[in-house]
Order: structure tokens, then C-alpha cells, then sequence
């Protein structure tokens, strides 16, 4: 799972990193992203790659019902992609890229849960895939941009903290995952060196937790 993540970001680097189109914007650090807060997503357009912000929890295009009733969709299986209509024609046709700086996992049990903070060595962002939609609220007509970030079975690295691990796609596999003809083929797990670990502070990975806060990923 991945269930909270920071993007602490620079258009500049982004725009470095994944050719974007589109005017810079001003991205104000986030340290604590939860399900359902706006996050930054990179989208392919007619002329490029876009950044863009959605909601982190994806909304079929087809869902009729309030929101408060959808089910968790703030990861995707990497295995049933293909076969939950949740994500299926997204996967077909509406990949994404969600930069994030560090992602967070917990090791123990209830009321004993030690945050650990996920971040690339070499201090980029790293690229999750991802899946976006476009969903029209039926009473508002507002118009619902969200992504989701697709999960799969951990590397041997990974494992001792988590059975699953986002799929961390190269930088330069991007342009494949977001419009390429063959995407099942990224996601696998990530190399055994792809990331660094320290323990964080208990507030991170909380709901409710502002996420501003820089203090969140410092090593305790």
C-alpha cells in the first residue's frame, strides 16, 4: 500500500525531468498528502506532458453515486488492473505519472506503528504510475480530476517493511507508461537500490497532521 507520500517539488526540476508543456507553477511543499487531499500529477496532453493537481483517489468516469460511498480507490493492484472495472478502462487509456518526494510506510501493530520515510538516493523525485479520470459531479456538474498510485509485490529490499511497494517507474520510461503500446510491461518492482529508508515521527502518516510541516521526515 501507499498510503500517504510528500511532494516537495520544483516545476524547474520537473519540467527537467519529464519535458512539461504548460506554464511553470509555484508548488508549495506538501509533507503529509492523505486519500482524497490535491496532489500533483503529470499527464500526457495533444502536445505534451502536463502538470496538473487531482484528487488522490480515483473516480471512474461512470460512478453515479456520492462520493462519500466509493470504496478505497487510492491505490491499484497492479495485478488486476485489467480485470476491476474501478481502473480498467484508465488503465487502457489514461495513465498518469505521480511525482513524489518521499512516500511513508509503517512497520507494527495497532497503537505501535513506526513510520518509515521512502525517498530515491540520489535526492529526485520519483515517478509512480499512476492512473487519472475525469468525473462530473451529478449535482454540482463540477467537473472531479483524480488519480490514483498502482501498487504491486514488493522487491526483496522492501519486504521486511511491507509486503507491497508502489511501482517506481525510470524517469525515462515515462513517455512509455503514459502513452506507450505495451505499459504492463513497467510494472514491475523496482530495483533492489531504488530507495533509502530512515524512521520518521509518529505524526507522519496520521490524518489530520498539517502537512507543511518539514518536521515530518526528519530521521528520530
Amino acid at each position: 500500500m501507499c498510503g500517504r507520500f510528500t511532494q516537495n517539488l520544483s516545476w524547474a526540476e520537473l519540467h527537467r525531468l519529464a519535458d512539461l508543456v504548460g506554464l511553470p507553477q509555484n508548488m508549495a511543499p506538501r509533507f503529509n498528502v492523505a486519500p482524497t487531499d490535491k496532489a500533483y500529477a503529470i499527464c500526457s496532453e495533444a502536445k505534451g506532458p502536463r502538470l496538473v493537481r487531482a484528487r488522490w483517489g480515483l473516480v471512474p468516469s461512470w460512478w453515479k453515486k456520492p462520493l462519500a460511498e466509493l470504496p478505497a480507490t487510492f491505490n491499484a493492484r497492479a495485478e488486476t488492473l485489467t480485470e476491476r472495472p474501478m481502473f480498467s478502462g484508465a488503465f487502457r487509456s489514461r495513465r498518469c505519472i505521480v511525482p513524489v518526494s518521499v512516500f511513508y510506510e509503517c512497520t507494527g501493530g495497532t497503537g505501535n506503528k513506526t513510520p518509515h520515510y521512502f525517498s530515491s538516493p540520489d535526492g529526485l523525485p520519483l515517478p509512480l504510475a499512476g492512473l487519472w479520470e475525469r468525473w462530473r459531479e451529478p449535482a454540482s456538474g463540477e467537473d472531479v480530476l483524480s488519480i490514483t498510485i498502482i501498487v504491486g509485490p514488493a522487491n526483496a529490499w522492501m519486504r521486511p517493511y511491507h509486503e507491497r511497494m508502489p511501482i517506481i517507474l525510470d524517469w525515462r520510461d515515462t513517455l512509455t507508461w503514459m502513452v506507450g503500446e505495451s505499459p504492463a510491461s513497467l510494472l514491475r518492482p523496482a530495483c533492489e537500490t531504488a530507495l533509502q529508508e530512515w524512521t520518521v515521527s509518529a505524526r507522519a502518516n496520521k490524518a489530520g497532521v498539517n502537512d507543511d510541516d518539514a518536521s515530518l521526515i526528519a530521521p528520530v
